[in-house]
């Protein structure tokens, strides 16, 4: 009555439509979900945290217990306003008839609420077998009730009912009339007549009355939250949740065509409890509304009971939910009962049915939509194992339940929308950081799986760019005990690509009963997590530890996202030290070093490679036309300090983009010098390190126009926008000592020539050149670098390519140590493709 009176039929049927539209979308997604497997309790709880996770499971599982304790209130309330206005001592509007004894003011209806909040709570402590039969047996009268009164609408002949309005004067009487059907009632009643609610002196209109209204539609998940009490849940849900909604639609529709045809507005909008006034036996229709109320209002509490039940039991909250674990020898949670009838008690001191009426449905309403977005997020994920034995939804029913709920929020109250919102958001939060990792699933991993699956597709290596080149690098890892600076190190160069950390095990899977690798991967992805380092992972099993390079070179990394450097720590006699357990990430919490790492080598153990070997994995992954970057002493960069030290001087990164080991080929355009180049850019435009500044060393001989030399520099610096301060370092006493130099006969080809027609003969890294240069020369080139002040953070030096000659490897390795020995962090660096662009 009082949505036809206010809102005329047309906008009473909308309203129908419109609520069980939401609700019809929501109550397929609920059926799907419920039927994919096993339900426990919590109903809606449940659902969305096993679909959607615990964060949102608990966000929403609070918002839905909320929901309910507002809904039990809400309809305890209505029952109040129903036992006051049959039998309270008339003092506002209709004029009294029958029994009246029960005094009227805002504390006795506190009392009334109270008393019959004890009676719903005795019924739910007793357990979820007499609630069951109690709201069978309120079926039973409510469905009789209904019958009389459908009767009474034919039957009843057209009466007045007296009806006291407040006026200037203090009151006066109008009289609501009951028709009988009438074309002309029915005409009149059609359209919107919105007037003062009685009961809060509020003007109505369309969104607080179909708030209102919607109160009366939210039983859907009745069912739904005794889950955990069902024997059957995934078959009595869908079937008792859809008829319940058709069944109730009808009603509504023909309670409101009756109405219209046959009450006038007057009557309608100023008495609430008209029913009974045109009822063939008026007691009986009073039954109804206590018996419909009282209903609703245990249903809630018992459902909100549920619900807290399951939240305490999942451990989402910690302490602050303990006590609601606590179960009677049945099983029944009395005291989640108990906390959810006090927090029920608390509410009922709002005073007004209407005042909370707004609250409570937008509560539910957004329950609504996350159960949709649960549904929704399941089929988009595609997982094999979501296969509801309820086929009668598409991801199109769950979008349109999605925005039906939150449209009609925000029409509704878009203040209680908002609040609501920000509400979730914080609890969404405060679970994420606070809460316990759970084995339930997550619905985002899936999610993620399907669009990185779909993007990685799209990724086509064919269109490649060198204008959007970025490093992708494969870090080689022996034991992460003495390489947790280094891994951090790479992180910074990385520069948003792909970074994989590879690691060898040196065993032989024919002659073991299970793949070893599988124990370790844990300790490696909780190594990633503790570091901050946004990396995968990648193990595999070999021979020997070049083979094992080989497969992560040809196997990592998945479509166009395939590592593109090489990177590798230096091989020298220097004993590891293990820098994990002092490294900042550990010492700053109390959790141990990850035990899954075997202690470091003693200083005299046997290394797992020898010289040879570790030359040949650069000289494999050059062939492979991957880019190599060696890494020695960067386990003594201490980039804490380094950054700390940036308040008064920034650090330095000194650069040396020629190759030192040969003289004659100072060129600083090549590939290899630009990928030095840009390595370095990489670096300094981390954010870790963008107050460090570059310092680029050009080494100039003696009547070699030195200033052309700088301004050519200068000039490729621009073209690239990479930021550098350009030194020149005369290196004359160093290139003397140089075999090229000292062969050249007078009036015979310089060393340019020499080296131009070594380039013509394929001789690409001029293999003679590792036999015959000398130490003595290597150490004046250290000497050279070593003398450049002030000390930087990190060196970027020119990684020569290994000679052709394997035999030659160890030399080779020897002369790299020479040159690079007491520089501290240094990166050796070889490139072989092409990575800067001069183009917008």
């Amino acid at each position: 009555g009082f949505v036809v009176g206010h809102a005329g039929l047309y906008q009473a049927l909308a309203m129908f439509a419109v609520a069980y539209f939401i609700i019809g979308m929501t109550v397929l997604s609920v059926c799907a979900i419920a039927t994919n497997g096993a339900l426990d309790a919590g109903g809606a709880y449940y659902m969305i945290s096993r679909a959607l996770g615990p964060e949102f499971g608990g966000s929403i599982g609070i918002m839905f217990f909320l929901a309910n304790v507002c809904g039990s209130a809400l309809y305890v309330l209505g029952l109040v306003e129903a036992v006051v206005d049959s039998f309270g001592i008339p003092t506002g509007q209709k004029v009294g008839t029958g029994v009246h004894v029960l005094p009227q003011s805002y504390w006795y209806e506190l009392l009334y609420g109270t008393v019959l909040l004890a009676l719903c709570l005795i019924v739910c402590l007793v357990g979820a077998s007499i609630y069951a039969k109690a709201t069978f047996l309120i079926f039973l009268i409510v469905a009789g009730v209904l019958g009389t009164i459908l009767v009474s609408f034919f039957a009843t002949q057209p009466i007045r009912v007296p009806i006291r309005l407040p006026s200037i004067n203090g009151s006066k009487i109008e009289n609501g009339s009951f028709t009988g059907f009438s074309l002309t009632t029915l005409r009149s009643n059609l359209g919107g007549g919105y007037g003062v609610d009685y009961t809060t002196g509020q003007k109505m209109s369309f969104s607080s009355v179909f708030a209102v209204m919607f109160n009366g539609c939210t039983g859907i998940m009745a069912g739904s939250n005794m889950s955990g009490d069902l024997k059957r849940p995934s078959y009595s849900i869908p079937r008792g949740t859809i008829s319940a909604v058709l069944f109730t639609y009808l009603v509504y529709n023909l309670l409101a065509f009756l109405m219209c045809a046959t009450c006038n507005r007057i009557l309608l909008q100023k008495d609430y409890g008209f029913l009974r006034d045109i009822s063939i036996f008026p007691p009986l229709v009073t039954v109804g509304i206590y018996a419909a109320t009282l209903s609703a209002a245990m249903s809630n509490l018992i459902g909100a009971s549920r619900i807290l039940y399951a939240l305490a039991r999942d451990d989402l909250f910690g302490r602050a939910l303990a006590l609601a674990k606590k179960t009677s020898a049945s099983g029944n949670p009395v005291m989640a009962v108990i906390l959810s009838w006090l927090v029920v008690q608390l509410v009922l001191f709002s005073g007004k049915l209407n005042t909370i009426a707004g609250v409570v449905t937008t509560f539910f309403l957004l329950v609504y939509a996350t159960i949709n977005l649960a549904c929704l997020a399941l089929e988009w994920a595609s997982a094999p194992n979501f296969r509801p034995t309820f086929r009668y939804f598409t991801w199109h029913t769950c979008l349109l339940g999605i925005a039906g709920c939150c449209v009609m929020m925000f029409l509704i109250s878009p203040v209680s929308a908002s609040a609501s919102l920000g509400f979730l958001l914080l609890l969404l939060l405060a679970l994420h950081y606070l809460s316990p990792s759970s084995t339930w699933g997550y619905i985002s991993q899936a999610l993620i799986f399907h669009q990185v699956r779909k993007y990685l597709l799209m990724l086509d290596v064919r269109k490649d760019h060198v204008k959007f080149w970025r490093p992708q690098m494969l870090l080689m890892v022996q034991n992460p005990r003495g390489s947790a600076r280094l891994i951090d190190f790479v992180n910074d160069l990385k520069k948003s690509g792909l970074y994989i950390l590879g690691h060898v095990e040196l065993q032989d899977l024919d002659t073991l009963p299970s793949d070893p690798l599988q124990p370790q991967q844990d300790s490696w992805l909780s190594l990633v997590d503790k570091l901050n380092v946004k990396a995968f992972v990648s193990l595999t099993l070999a021979p020997s530890v070049r083979h094992g390079v080989r497969q992560l070179l040809f196997t990592s990394g998945l479509g166009g996202m395939r590592p593109n450097t090489l990177v590798l720590g230096f091989y020298d006699d220097a004993a590891p030290q293990d820098v994990l357990a002092g490294h900042p990430a550990f010492t700053s919490t109390r959790e141990d070093v990850p035990l899954g790492f075997p202690p470091l080598r003693a200083p005299d153990d046997p290394k797992l490679l020898s010289a040879r070997e570790y030359v040949g994995i650069v000289a494999d992954a050059l062939k492979m036309l991957r880019n190599v970057l060696l890494a020695r002493q960067l386990e003594s960069l201490d980039k804490a300090l380094e950054l700390r030290r940036a308040g008064s001087s920034p650090p330095a990164i000194h650069v040396w983009p020629v190759n030192l080991l040969r003289p004659d080929s100072a060129r600083y355009a090549d590939t290899c010098s630009l990928f030095l180049l840009q390595m370095a850019c990489v670096l300094n435009m981390a954010r870790a390190w963008r107050r460090a500044r570059l310092r680029l060393f050009l080494c100039v001989e003696a009547g070699a126009m030195p200033h052309a030399q700088e301004e050519k520099l200068r000039q490729l610096l621009k073209d690239l926008r990479i930021q550098a301060q350009i030194q020149l370092v005369p290196w004359d006493a160093v290139t003397c000592l140089h075999w090229q130099t000292r062969r050249g006969p007078p009036g015979g080809p310089g060393p340019t020539r020499a080296m131009e027609e070594e380039k013509e003969e394929g001789a690409v890294n001029f293999p003679a050149n590792a036999t015959q240069v000398s130490d003595e020369y290597i150490c004046a080139a250290n000497k050279l670098v070593l003398e450049q002040s002030p000390t930087p953070a990190v060196r970027f030096l020119y990684l020569p390519r290994p000679p052709a000659d394997t035999s030659l490897y160890p030399l080779y390795l020897h002369q790299l140590e020479l040159l690079t020995r007491g520089l501290g962090p240094t990166v050796l660096v070889h490139g072989v493709s092409a990575v800067t662009s001069t183009q917008l």
